[in-house]
């Protein structure tokens, strides 16, 4: 069977948060900034770093440390912005460092394994295997559904 028959690539942009290596469908990413200024929205949940200004829009910042129930980076270390868009809404998702793009066969993605921990079931689609490490496939839509978000 050939390349063609198996089904075209899907294409991600990749990121690090925790040390662990991401996707998201490069679809609905809308922008990659370096670290922005964030001012905090009180009352909002802990995973809503505040919100930011994009070229005069607001755009809610989620912090997807707390969001993956991640232990926070290290305070001073600079992070970036992965702007993506839900439903004409934008969103900036904090990570710690944002790598390539890359086109991986759709055929590739597996199902999670067993020991993935619940937060990361509950806000990713699958994993594909990588010649040295795991990329797990964060699902936007799932992702920014902050009322199923595990607080911590």
């Amino acid at each position: 069977m050939s390349a063609r028959e198996e089904g075209p690539d899907d294409v991600f942009v990749t990121l690090s948060v925790g040390g662990q290596l991401c996707g998201i469908p490069v679809g609905v990413v809308r922008d990659v900034l370096r670290e922005q200024r964030i001012t905090r929205i009180p009352l909002a949940p802990p995973e809503v770093a505040g919100s930011l200004n994009l070229r005069g829009r607001i755009v809610t910042a989620i912090d997807l440390s707390r969001r993956l129930a991640l232990p926070p980076p290290a305070p001073g270390v600079p992070r970036m912005s992965v702007v993506v868009d839900r439903q004409g809404d934008l969103y900036s998702l904090l990570v710690d460092r944002v790598d390539e793009v890359l086109a991986l066969p759709r055929a590739g993605l597996e199902p999670h394994p067993p020991t993935l921990d619940e937060t990361w079931r509950a806000a990713s689609c699958g994993v594909h295997r990588l010649s040295d490490r795991l990329m797990v496939v964060l699902d936007v839509e799932r992702l920014l559904d902050l009322g199923g978000a595990t607080r911590h």
